[in-house]
């Protein structure tokens, strides 16, 4: 069985090269997924006076589910699908795309700090082409040896969320005390990782620092986390997607192709181009400007995973 492979975040500013900075562990060098899961953004806490907090205008995305997960602030959230709603600590908003949806987020004005997580899940092949949805969740507290968790997606603990996802996977907070043990019982063909927000834990006896992602292999059946002085942690996992993705800027697709036909319909329908409001759908007016797609790189893009 695998040792812990430790995860070191990247800071990137989110949206533009002068927009809030997050903490990236996934994709990195050494992984691009744990399960479905494929990106991971840690950021906060934010003073959002200083930093301006999260600005991120319309933009699209294809073939990936958004999750949200906040542990101070709010977030606005806008959609194609019609969805309206503020992020709020310990509630999900999970946006999946599907063949294509375009979003905006923004810190609301009442929001002095803002501290959380953003996720993305990649679809499998057979679910590319669905229609986009919102959904939000708001999941119950329970106690567990040694802390409290919040199961937000798949099943822990013996809760099950309603959220359904389109492969078996698992996300949850867990605050543990301090001087705290806990054993967590997974499914054995799963792969699993969890960040440390706050505090110290060790991962199967292996230490994380704040922000870092410690991974592990499938091949168990239990994770044992421990807390000197009490932490803070997001467990994310699930079945190996056992499939290659292509992941560029906000678009995931199977083939180059596919990612340089998304980006051609989003500049077409920002530029007033799309005979209809087109892939990724009508957005309210009145709101700031979409994000332009950057230029590709040169060569093909090569998939992952």
């Amino acid at each position: 069985m695998d040792d812990v492979q430790i995860l070191i975040p990247r800071e990137v500013p989110l949206g533009g090269p002068r927009a809030m900075p997050v903490r990236r562990t996934l994709p990195s060098r050494q992984r691009s997924l744990v399960g479905a899961w494929c990106f991971l953004d840690h950021f906060g806490p934010d003073d959002v006076s200083a930093t301006g907090g999260m600005v991120v205008p319309r933009h699209p995305h294809t073939a990936l589910a958004t999750v949200s997960w906040l542990f101070t602030g709010e977030v606005e959230h806008r959609d194609s699908t019609g969805a309206h709603a503020i992020v709020r600590p310990g509630e999900l908003n999970l946006m999946t795309a599907g063949l294509g949806v375009s979003h905006s987020e923004f810190s609301t004005p009442q929001t002095s700090t803002l501290h959380g997580v953003q996720l993305w899940l990649a679809l499998p092949a057979r679910a590319r082409g669905t229609a986009p949805s919102f959904d939000h969740h708001v999941p119950e507290p329970i106690f567990v040896p040694g802390g409290i968790a919040r199961v937000f997606l798949g099943e822990l603990f013996d809760v099950v969320s309603p959220v359904a996802t389109h492969t078996p996977l698992t996300g949850a907070e867990i605050l543990l005390d301090a001087d705290a043990e806990t054993v967590i019982e997974v499914p054995e063909g799963h792969e699993h990782a969890v960040l440390l927000d706050d505090g110290d834990v060790t991962l199967e006896g292996t230490a994380l620092e704040r922000g870092e992602l410690g991974y592990l292999a499938p091949g168990r059946r239990t994770i044992t986390i421990r807390s000197a002085t009490g932490a803070r942690l997001v467990l994310i996992g699930g079945e190996p997607l056992g499939e290659q993705i292509v992941m560029w800027w906000n678009f995931i697709g199977g083939s180059h192709d596919e990612i340089v036909a998304a980006r051609e319909q989003w500049m077409a329908e920002i530029g007033g181009r799309a005979t209809d409001s087109g892939r990724f759908g009508p957005f309210p007016e009145g709101q700031p400007a979409p994000l332009p797609a950057p230029a590709l790189p040169g060569g093909r893009l090569r998939p992952r995973g």
